[in-house]
């Protein structure tokens, strides 16, 4: 765990002290955008054009916010289009690294050791938190955006002129974009960013202040499922995908980790039958590794778990039926 300094790297846990014991997330620093045809995104960020073979995403198994990522590569079809390097699930003094002779966690564009040279690749002289996940342009060798949220939108809608990438699928169609950000700014705040916020927070009423936003938004969203497959529109769209990518990890590792513990996610009707729904979708499940999951949090966070055990448990049964079909339709067959 650590952060670049004008580009020299420092083992340096988060400061929550200057917050009053509160844990505040540090906003992404790259945030280009690729588009069709190479002009300007959203707000006028620096554009890069949609090609296939010049992007290269660098994420890890663990994260909630480059699963993101991973799932919508996978569903859209841009696989053979955006290549993939994995960092290894410990993040300890170096940060995210890559290990030697490990092929799944090698830097497969450079082959280096630790992600932070990537960032400093991109600028010599950077300065914050090295995460993941990165887009990183091959062409002129520079991260197009370390945001996952803004990641999602490129690879939902710029690439759709490529060989076999899913166009009928549109995870953020225009008719219910309000309506997804709505959802999505409370998902983000209190159960995204949330549980984060109760695990991270050094003083009791920090702790408490994140644990009943939490809570208070997973009551919220069952009760909201309850008559509808998917959080907008009853259809899929990314507000499902970015809330997915932490439920999965919920009982796994906040529920014990990050002391959100009034109840597992299992205990929720509703959500617990969307979790698994929407791990069944197809392609989805190869995203998702508990294993590197669960290794990452309780080995890397020696701050929150000092001994470094892995808990062997939860049992979890994401296989198992969900009966949520008769309430809107599955996602249209590749």
């Amino acid at each position: 765990m650590g952060l670049l300094v004008n580009g020299q790297w420092k083992d340096q846990w988060y400061d929550t002290e200057s917050h009053g014991g509160k844990f505040v997330r540090e906003s992404a620093a790259f945030r280009g955008w690729v588009t069709a045809d190479g002009g300007s995104g959203p707000d006028g960020q620096p554009g890069f054009e949609a090609v296939s073979g010049r992007y290269h995403l660098y994420v890890s198994l663990a994260c909630p916010w480059a699963h993101r990522t991973l799932i919508f590569r996978k569903l859209k079809g841009l696989e053979r289009h955006i290549s993939v390097s994995v960092v290894h699930p410990h993040m300890l003094e170096n940060g995210w690294e890559f290990r030697q002779g490990h092929s799944s966690h090698v830097d497969h564009l450079y082959g280096l050791r630790f992600l932070h040279q990537i960032y400093t690749r991109a600028k010599s002289d950077y300065t914050g938190r090295v995460t993941v996940p990165v887009l990183w342009d091959k062409q002129t060798e520079t991260i197009v955006s370390n945001e996952s949220a803004d990641i999602i939108r490129m690879l939902n809608s710029a690439f759709n002129d490529l060989a076999g990438v899913r166009q009928d699928l549109d995870f953020y169609p225009q008719s219910l974009r309000s309506e997804i950000e709505e959802v999505n700014e409370r998902v983000y705040h209190t159960v995204n960013n949330g549980v984060y916020k109760a695990g991270f927070a050094t003083a009791q009423d920090k702790y408490e202040q994140a644990y009943k936003a939490l809570f208070e938004s997973l009551d919220w969203l069952d009760q909201r499922l309850s008559d509808q497959r998917y959080l907008v529109g009853n259809r899929l769209t990314e507000a499902d995908w970015r809330l997915f990518t932490t439920l999965v990890r919920f009982d796994p590792v906040y529920f014990s980790h990050f002391k959100c513990n009034r109840q597992r996610l299992e205990a929720y009707p509703n959500l617990s039958g969307y979790l698994r729904d929407l791990y069944q979708t197809p392609g989805v499940a190869e995203t998702v590794s508990v294993e590197q999951i669960k290794a990452h949090y309780y080995v890397s966070q020696r701050t929150v778990n000092p001994s470094g055990i892995v808990p062997v448990g939860p049992k979890l049964n994401l296989n198992a039926l969900h009966g949520r079909r008769f309430l809107g339709p599955d996602l249209p067959a590749a």
